[in-house]
């Protein structure tokens, strides 16, 4: 089988024979005399496209023999045009060779060799070994870039196994007995790989990190290389064009404008926790002294407008650290309300979770909670006669 992959990595359209046909699961499975479409391998994607204008669904390869997933048949003998999806293809590319030019610049610069990689659908990592710091990965990303600007011819060569012994790999070769394909990139790196790359380092026009992080022993380090790489540089200049109009700024002053409202927001929202404490003393007071008693209980009943839910869980609480008291509390909304239900730590009748999980199905609601908090959510339309049904179920207790 003629692997064109392998002798022109851009084309694109080929024609060829079948030679074998195998039925799978209501799967055709189609073997070629030559074929563009890369099985995959090396860490990176197969090829996918059209064969005679039906989709290929899947690529791989067995016994050195490249199989094309179809879903429908075709005759053994036949002659065929092939497609591959180019777009993926050169997505493809453009991440696995960036990937070898990280790798070798890490290499070059600190000894660092690479432990593992994954090239996924929308950002693909390399894994580099020991825990490199922000400085040595900007190091790295601008060796990289400067790779990519020198325009370095990409080689591939299939050698002897005694070749292969004096080329002074990166990496330890696989235990295999095919021959062995290695990429060379100028004196950057030299490695076993089994991928389809481009020719020349200019095809991936730019290597960008977007993120790293310790992994065990090791520094995984998140890229992006080619299209990817560009369209995240045109979304992030069309984030920071956003930022710098919204902040009547340009883009050197755009982070202290930043700063400032965050010590802006700080001052208010400090502001605003004070006016809510001092709101919540008088409120809390106010509730005190006019709910009515039950013997030795106090039952707060009380409906709320336009209230957050953590301002009435807070004054709920701050009640109930007292004792004997018990809160019933809503806060209504145009279709749904908000329930929260507390009380007294010493109060042994009640529990409110279960309090609440018992009354809320009345009003179409669920909730549930502790023997002190109670939190749940329902229709609004009874909610009034429903916490009046509560406040009587309390009150008959005593």
């Amino acid at each position: 089988m003629e692997k064109l992959y392998y002798t022109n990595q851009y084309q694109t359209k080929f024609e060829a024979k079948v030679i074998e046909v195998k039925e799978l699961n209501n799967k055709y499975h189609i073997a070629l005399d030559k074929t563009a479409f890369f099985p995959g391998g090396g860490g990176q994607c197969c090829d996918l496209g059209k064969i005679n204008e039906k989709d290929v669904l899947e690529v791989y390869e067995e016994n050195e023999i490249v199989y094309h997933v179809i879903s429908e048949n075709i005759d053994k003998g036949s002659l065929i045009k092939g497609e591959i999806n180019w777009n993926r293809r050169e997505d493809g590319m453009h991440q696995h060779l960036a990937q070898h030019v990280l790798s070798g610049c890490f290499f070059k610069l600190f000894s660092a060799n690479t432990v593992s990689i994954h090239l996924g659908k929308e950002i693909s990592t390399v894994d580099i070994i020991g825990h490199l710091d922000e400085d040595k990965i900007k190091k790295a990303e601008k060796m990289a870039n400067d790779i990519v600007r020198q325009n370095i011819m990409v080689e591939f060569i299939i050698p002897s196994y005694d070749e292969l012994k004096n080329l002074n790999l990166r990496r330890d070769l696989p235990n295999t007995d095919k021959e062995i394909r290695v990429v060379k990139i100028g004196d950057l790196d030299i490695n076993a790989c089994c991928g389809v790359h481009p020719k020349s380092t200019l095809d991936l026009r730019l290597i960008k990190i977007k993120k790293y992080e310790k992994n065990k022993n090791n520094t995984r380090i998140e890229f992006l290389a080619g299209k990817r790489a560009i369209e995240d540089s045109l979304k992030n200049d069309k984030i920071i064009k956003d930022i710098c109009n919204y902040l009547s700024s340009n883009e050197e002053e755009s982070l202290n404008s930043i700063k400032n409202l965050k010590e802006n927001l700080e001052i208010l929202l400090d502001e605003k926790k004070k006016n809510e404490e001092e709101l919540m003393k008088y409120e809390s007071e106010y509730l005190l002294s006019t709910c009515h008693k039950e013997k030795e209980l106090l039952i707060i009943k009380k409906i709320f407008q336009e209230k957050s839910i953590n301002y009435i869980r807070k004054l709920s609480s701050k009640l109930a650290d007292k004792n004997n008291i018990i809160c019933l509390f809503a806060i209504k909304n145009k279709e749904k309300s908000n329930i929260i239900f507390t009380c007294s730590n010493n109060i042994a009748l009640f529990n409110m979770g279960e309090l609440l999980k018992e009354n809320i199905k009345y009003i179409n609601g669920k909730g549930g909670g502790n023997k002190i908090l109670a939190q749940g959510a329902g229709e609004s339309k009874d909610l009034e006669n429903f916490l009046n049904d509560v406040y009587e179920k309390c009150s008959a207790l005593f």
